[in-house]
Parts: structure tokens; sequence; C-alpha cells
């Protein structure tokens, strides 16, 4: 696919949070963003993805046409692009792809531009094409700095915040509510889903500050306004779609074509969201990788009677996540475990979450248990979700490939490690090439301040914990 083979290369950027390169693409692309009308923006530490995928069901259940713009994909990159439904094809992307990496080739200032940056121009440049009567951004990462924040939104939805990107957001709920609050407009309503009380009294302030209508989802939305029964399962997707079904409030209030009856209906019948407290057979697939996420999720294993604890545990983690305390969550629903290694370069080594699953109380099985005869839930990851569907045939797309996310490029990583040490790429490791055993890893500094020096271009290591002391060491 061209969208991947051209973008793909932009991964060695990483995450750079910044309005400067996005805004710059996109007037290079004639604003597309600016064309698209009816923006819903969705930011959130969890649920923000059913919270998209709950509005963009009950638009089209309304008869609107929808686009959904959403981050990571589970598998194929098409994923994050959906119109009516349904993700675009490949001709539609790789079209845009080949209109946005010329404009980049020839503009110096803008060779930094990151992968998640050039595809969120993707997004508005070929959503700007359909002219959808509805556009449903997700957030990458944050809010305040994330590529998707140029857009002039007509709703702002905030959901659950909780702490995760605490080396970019901030260590505190309070300092991540302030980042996500960033993508309030001034005037523009504002839909909170449920939270404690520091975070809302951030969130309340600075839309107290722009003028923002705020409804806070819970107060503003009762339960019998739901259908009994919704499309996505467990107990804190409730909740996501009492948020959602807040947003259609308000939309239905400046549309008065749209019928919340319908809407409503959108909820149970056209939502979905892979990945995400989806069973096949005996198997539970969710993507949480979190303290906050786990909680939600053991929470909904309590409280569904269709399931028999304790499973078994299969489960990946990327390093950087709080794995010891996600691990000690998820032992209240489950006594064995096993330990993978997912796609993604920071993935934990099997050895090293081993030995934190014995720390957290579990027994460490040797072997995969048999996905389609064991009560199994599989966990940490999206992209051991994504893995692990496809595996079991219940992917709701075509899964003839498998596309890197923005984290998962190892091998553009292991060739840049090859070539600035000058040694052959099959003498490299993963590990040695990015450092997945942790992020202060000495090697992984290493590539990133080799990168900066021979290619001349920005990486983002300070958002590495240690990397100065380490950096001034090294050098």
């Amino acid at each position: 696919m061209k969208l991947i083979e051209t973008l793909a290369t932009r991964q060695r950027f990483g995450i750079r949070p910044g309005l400067a390169n996005i805004t710059s693409l996109l007037a290079a692309l004639g604003n597309p963003h600016f064309k698209l009308k009816n923006i819903i923006h969705v930011a959130g530490t969890n649920g923000k993805g059913a919270v998209t995928a709950f509005i963009n069901a009950a638009l089209l259940s309304a008869c609107k046409s929808c686009a959904r713009y959403t981050s990571p994909h589970l598998v194929r990159i098409n994923e994050r692009f959906f119109f009516n439904g349904a993700p675009l094809d490949d001709d539609f992307l790789d079209a845009s792809a080949s209109r946005i990496e010329p404009l980049i080739a020839s503009n110096p200032s803008l060779s930094c531009v990151t992968y998640f940056e050039a595809l969120t121009a993707v997004a508005f440049d070929v959503f700007s094409s359909l002219s959808p009567d509805y556009t449903v951004l997700e957030t990458g990462l944050g809010g305040r700095l994330d590529a998707t924040n140029v857009c002039r939104s007509s709703c702002t939805v905030i959901t659950r915040i909780g702490l995760d990107h605490c080396e970019i957001l901030g260590n505190t709920p309070e300092a991540i509510a302030a980042e996500k609050a960033g993508i309030i407009k001034p005037s523009i309503p504002v839909v909170l889903g449920r939270n404690s009380r520091e975070v809302r009294d951030v969130i309340e302030s600075v839309a107290r500050e722009k003028g923002a209508p705020l409804y806070y989802a819970p107060d503003f939305v009762s339960d019998d306004e739901l259908p009994q029964s919704l499309g996505l399962q467990g107990s804190f997707n409730r909740e996501n779609a009492l948020t959602a079904f807040a947003v259609c409030k308000i939309l239905a209030a400046a549309d008065r074509s749209l019928d919340l009856a319908k809407m409503a209906r959108g909820f149970s019948e056209k939502v979905v969201w892979p990945g995400r407290y989806q069973k096949v057979g005996p198997c539970l697939i969710d993507g949480a990788h979190n303290p906050p996420a786990a909680r939600a999720l053991v929470d909904a294993i309590m409280a569904d009677s269709s399931i028999r604890t304790p499973l078994t545990l299969v489960a990946g983690f990327c390093g950087d996540k709080d794995v010891d305390e996600t691990l000690a969550i998820l032992r209240s629903v489950s006594d064995r475990a096993f330990a993978v290694k997912t796609s993604n370069p920071r993935s934990l080594e099997p050895d090293i979450l081993a030995e934190k699953m014995r720390n957290a109380g579990f027994e460490v099985l040797l072997h995969r248990p048999d996905l389609q005869r064991n009560n199994v839930l599989v966990c940490g990851s999206l992209f051991l979700a994504g893995e692990i569907l496809v595996e079991l045939g219940a992917y709701p797309w075509p899964a003839g490939r498998v596309d890197p996310n923005e984290t998962a490029s190892s091998q553009i990583l292991i060739s840049l490690a090859a070539k600035i040490f000058n040694v052959p790429t099959s003498s490299l490791s993963l590990d040695y090439a990015y450092g997945s055993k942790g992020w202060d890893s000495v090697n992984h500094l290493r590539l990133a301040m080799e990168a900066e020096r021979a290619l001349g271009v920005f990486y983002p290591i300070e958002r590495i914990p240690k990397m100065r002391a380490l950096r001034d060491f090294l050098d």
C-alpha cells in the first residue's frame, strides 16, 4: 500500500506534540480541515474511541453521512479512516498520500512532519473531498498540542481522564485534564464524561474561561434514555454510551433534522468497535493497558454473569506503561498468566513480563493456553488484541496484511541503526536498535542522538526519563 510505504519513514520522528507542522502542512494542502462542517472533537484517557464509535453509529442511524478518524489501528491502517460505517479503501488513501508526500519533500520546513501528523493531514484531505454531514475526530495524544486540534469543532467531548502518557502530559489527573481541556474552543459546547471532582474542576474552569457551555454527561442524560442492550459489551461502555448520547442531544438541539430516537437505535444496531470487551467463544479480548482501563475491565467482568472467574490471562505490555499496578488489578479476576511480546517495539520481553506476573501473584504458564477451549482474558495492548482477533477469525474487516502503527516500525529502526553503526541489519536485535527493555535504554538514547547528527532531524527523546543525565554522560 502506497500510504504505508510513503509515510512509514516518518515514524522515526516519533511523537512531537505541537501544531506548527500540521498547520503548515494543511496550509500547503489548501486547508482542507476548514472545509469540514459539524466536527465533533473527542479527547480523554479511556473511552474516547468507544464514544467516537457510538456517536458515529448514532449519526448513521439518523441517516446522516459521517466520517470518523481514530488511532491507533488494530491491524490495518484503513481502520483509522471511516466513512459511512466502513474503512476507506487503499486507493482512496493512496491518492491522498501521493498529494501530501511531495509537499513535504519540497518544503524543508516540513521535513520533520511526524507519522501521526501526516495521517491526520490525510484524514482532513480525504474527508474534505467526501463532504460528510458530520465528522468525528479522536485525538491521538493529549489535546492541546494534538495534531487534530487545528480543527474548527462544533462540539467538544472529554471522556474519563486518568494517568497515562505521564512523561508527556503530566503526573497528576489535574495536569492531564488541563492538556485534554486544550481542545475546548470559545463558545463551543463541551460534554464531559464521568470524572473525579478534581478533573471536573479543571475542565469547568477552562470552559468558563472560554465561554463554552459545559454539560456533565451523568447529570445531562439518564440511563433510561439509552437502549437496554448496547452494541458494545462491558459495563463501562454504559458510561461511554451516556457520554455519547449527551453529544447526540446537543447535536439534535442544533439540527432539527436529527431524530434522537433513531440516534439511540444506532447505539445497539450499528456500533462496531473491535478489541474492546469483545467475546470470541470463551475468550474475552480487550485493549486495557493502564490501571484505569484495567479497573474498568475488572468491574465489567465482575458484573458479567456470563463470565466464570478466575480467568487465564494472556497479556503483552509496552514498557512505558504502569505494568505492575495494571497486573495487580487484573489479578483479582485471573490466577494464571502467559506473557507474550507484541508487535510494538516498546513491548516488554516475555521474560521480564513473566517476572512481573510472578511478583503480582500469578502462576506463570510456559505455554499459551488454547484460546478456543479455555476461559482466557487477552489484554495489555491493542496491537495484541488485533493479532488475536485475526487469529480467531473475528476481525471484522479484510486482514490480508498487518500494517505498522506509528510506534511499531521495528524494521525501519533496525535499518537506521545498522546504517548508523555500520553493521549488517541481520546482526541487530530489536532490543539493540530500539531499546525495548526500557525507555532509559542506553542503546535507544545513542540511536536517537546519532539519528539527529546523521540525518539532521529532530528526534523526540526529551520524553524519555533520565535522558538529559544519560545524554550528558554519553557525550
